[in-house]
């Protein structure tokens, strides 16, 4: 089965994907968050960016802190969701990374939970890189959450079934030697069919990495390797947790 090229349009706009990831934990989000802070001191008052913010889970925790804050997503939906909880430090706003937005704008920006690496097209992800780095400050930097591919690829579940709220969703999960993909399955009482969504993840490496951040005009200086932010190591750690600052 092949994943559509815009499979996220439909999946990230969809309530069954949040459905399904509702158990998320918003401590652990809390925790990762307080320690990233530790790692960069941001100044108070810091223009921040979460890129690929779904409803806002992240961003809302940044502005508890003070931080100026915008949240983008793709998806229409998660925007109207998030712009709920708006405020003079809060804002949200429904955008396509791969295009440029507030150019030498922001301190640091955030993209969690292995969202990027979803476009079909290597130039595509250069531009999404290029277009975040461009909008931070020179010295701004750019905090990259994903999942490391190596242990990914070497831990890969074959797949999973789950009920939420009478909704029961088949997750059948599988690799080639450039992507991930999961097929989801949707089972709704409410529903006189079967919904079935894609995710394509590309399975992108440090090197990958820092490849794309050069092209930017970013350089990687520090790697993590899980949400206690421990050293990464390729072969052992669930995720790969980049720092890279603008250089010019």
């Amino acid at each position: 089965m092949k994943a559509p090229a815009n499979w996220f349009l439909d999946w990230f706009n969809s309530p069954y994907y949040y459905q399904l990831y509702a158990a998320h934990d918003d401590a652990e989000a809390v925790g990762f968050i307080e320690k990233l802070l530790q790692v960069l001191q941001p100044a108070p008052g810091s223009r921040m960016l979460d890129l690929a913010c779904g409803r806002g889970r992240h961003a809302r925790i940044l502005a508890a802190h003070g931080f100026d804050v915008t949240g983008l997503d793709i998806a229409p939906n998660s925007i109207n969701y998030a712009k709920k909880f708006e405020q003079e430090n809060l804002h949200f706003f429904q955008h396509d990374m791969r295009l440029p937005f507030h150019v030498n704008y922001f301190d640091t920006a955030f993209n969690f939970f292995t969202s990027f690496g979803y476009f079909q097209t290597d130039r595509e992800h250069q531009k999404a890189m290029r277009a975040v780095g461009h909008s931070l400050k020179r010295g701004g930097r750019l905090v990259l959450d994903y999942l490391n591919s190596p242990y990914a690829a070497a831990h890969l579940a074959t797949g999973m079934e789950k009920e939420v709220d009478g909704v029961r969703f088949i997750v059948s999960k599988w690799q080639d030697a450039t992507h991930f993909y999961k097929s989801i399955r949707v089972e709704d009482k409410k529903l006189n069919k079967t919904l079935e969504f894609m995710e394509r993840v590309a399975k992108f490496t440090i090197e990958d990495f820092t490849r794309l951040c050069t092209q930017a005009g970013l350089q990687i200086v520090q790697v993590f390797g899980d949400y206690n932010l421990q050293p990464y190591r390729e072969a052992a750690s669930p995720r790969l947790i980049l720092i890279a600052a603008r250089t010019h």
